[in-house]
């Protein structure tokens, strides 16, 4: 078996902090430091074409795994997500499929815990109905059967209550139609139905102390 001997190791730099290796004098290519480390590169050793193939295949997994980890210090993502991503920045199949398995035994990516975090966060910083919430998760590839299970307690009362008094207070008391108009757009955009609307925005205009009104539009 034809071997090559390693002849130089040089340490690039950037975020990537790859290692070139040179391969009877010439570079021959380059692989993620953490790996050449792990590996034992080291100027003197040889290797093999089957020896090079495997870390070839080892280099595109650790680099594909690097990136994922990375896509994942903003928030959880679900698996759909996080393939779109991997593929868009040119990851082969066999690096993606093999990080994705990685992720999932780590428990970085989880469908069912990352529904339940797009839930309490929308809950909590941007109330929406719960048609809305479902829309969104259906668009993260999440599947119908923990969507279900997820959004099965969103409130869409209690949720468009919370989504208007955020917006109501930066509203104008003196006109009601003007209130209804802003705040029931308002509430539109964020997937509640027409009788809810109504009964929120009445809700709102009265516990905000809005002054008693001749005409309401019905």
């Amino acid at each position: 078996m034809k071997m090559a001997r390693i002849t130089a190791l040089l340490k690039g730099g950037g975020r990537g902090k790859r290692v070139k290796v040179f391969l009877d004098g010439k570079f021959a290519f380059s692989l993620e430091a953490e790996l050449a480390a792990k590996e034992h590169l080291e100027v003197g050793g040889e290797l093999s074409t089957i020896q090079i193939e495997a870390l070839g295949r080892s280099d595109g997994f650790q680099r594909c795994f690097n990136a994922a980890v990375r896509y994942l210090g903003y928030r959880p993502r679900s698996e759909a997500e996080m393939k779109e991503r991997l593929y868009r920045r040119g990851f082969k199949d066999e690096s993606v499929e093999a990080v994705i398995i990685k992720l999932k035994e780590k428990g970085l990516v989880d469908d069912v815990y990352f529904a339940q975090f797009w839930k309490d966060n929308r809950e909590m910083f941007s109330p929406r109905s719960q048609r809305l919430t479902r829309l969104e998760l259906r668009r993260k590839g999440v599947a119908n059967n923990i969507i279900e299970q997820i959004t099965g307690s969103v409130d869409d009362e209690d949720s468009a209550y919370r989504a208007a008094a955020g917006k109501s207070g930066r509203l104008s008391l003196t006109d009601y139609q003007s209130f209804r108009r802003r705040l029931g757009g308002y509430l539109r955009r964020r997937g509640f139905d027409y009788e809810i609307i109504n009964h929120t925005v009445e809700r709102m205009w009265r516990e905000r102390g809005g002054r008693d009104k001749d005409s309401i539009l019905t």
